[in-house]
């Protein structure tokens, strides 16, 4: 059906009569009388000179002109059958560290050796893809957290900025108080109850203003649910000038802090050794219940108002072109 989104604009369609019986009429300009001393030269006989008539034209012209104008103006619609949209009612949040630490490559994608870090964005790729209906954020952090994206729902957007995310880029320390405090400024005054934050880290708090279980109390008084995982392996073959050892690349992960902090706001930490149990707290992730809202629909809109705007135009040149045309 076709919508008109301004149609009050419609009034103005009168408006150039108003002002002719408003303002005063213009003056006939007095040309001067052309005198011809032999009138025998004029034939004044023949049929009716043809721009009598045509002087309409112009006028007509011009009053289609202004029509289409604010037709154009009332911004015409076409709206498409309604699509209904998925929404769970869950706002989930996505903090991904990002510290030099991550650079340990102790994950395998394809049997191939990967950093901390693109296995996080693997996995977290395919997660992302499966939250239809959630809106989700992503907080990077280092040395500081920031604010990647904000809650949406272009899933696609925050895939992207998440797979564009380099180790370093907030620095080479771990904030986990922070990346959790900036957390609960996002979600904290947020509408609903299923707020959720997934925290994927490696170490321990080594930088920022807020402690870990400080910002895990500030988000259980908002009623967030944190989700912590403990990225690294138990073991991890290094090889060197004296042969091949053996050593434990997760020593600094502070699995203590981060099972506190889960556990007090109703959530759970998650141990993720190697890819395939990464993937698997990602799937134990998707069981979160949504909340029930209410369906919501929308209809595509198509905008019409550059037809009769172009239209406009035309009519408008060949007005131009008629009144200056030699009569």
């Amino acid at each position: 059906m076709i919508h008109f989104q301004w149609p009050w604009l419609a009034l103005a369609l009168p408006l150039p009569l108003l002002l002719r019986s408003v303002l005063p009429s213009c003056q006939a300009v007095q040309h001067a009388a052309l005198k011809v001393p032999f009138l025998a030269d004029f034939d004044l006989g023949g049929p009716p000179v043809p721009g009598v008539r045509l002087q309409h034209w112009p006028l007509l012209l011009a009053a289609i002109a202004w029509a289409l104008l604010v037709t154009a103006a009332t911004r015409p619609q076409w709206l498409g059958d309604p699509i209904e949209q998925a929404v769970s009612g869950r706002d989930l949040m996505l903090a991904v560290d990002l510290s030099g630490s991550m650079e340990a490559q102790d994950f395998f994608i394809n049997n191939q050796p990967v950093d901390r870090l693109t296995a996080a964005k693997s996995v977290a790729r395919d997660f992302i893809a499966r939250r239809l209906g959630d809106r989700i954020g992503l907080i990077l952090f280092g040395s500081q957290a920031y604010l990647q994206v904000p809650l949406t729902f272009d899933r696609k957007t925050v895939e992207t900025l998440l797979g564009e995310a380099v180790i370093g880029l907030a620095g080479e320390n771990t904030a986990i108080g922070d990346a959790i405090g900036l957390a609960v400024k996002r979600l904290g005054d947020q509408p609903g109850q299923n707020r959720v934050l997934v925290l994927m880290t490696d170490g321990a708090n080594t930088a920022g203003e807020v402690s870990p279980l400080k910002a895990g109390e500030l988000a259980k008084a908002k009623g967030l649910k944190i989700y912590t995982i403990g990225l690294g392996a138990d073991e991890m073959v290094v090889h060197g000038l004296f042969g091949n050892h053996t050593v434990n690349p997760s020593l600094d992960l502070d699995e203590d802090t981060l099972i506190k902090i889960a556990e007090s706001t109703g959530g759970h930490y998650y141990r993720a050794r190697n890819t395939a149990e990464l993937d698997g707290i990602y799937l134990r992730l998707d069981e979160l219940e949504p909340l029930v809202k209410e369906q919501q629909y929308f209809r595509p809109r198509t905008e019409l108002y550059p037809w009769p705007l172009a239209a406009a135009l035309l009519v408008v040149a060949a007005l131009v072109c008629w009144v200056r045309k030699p009569l």
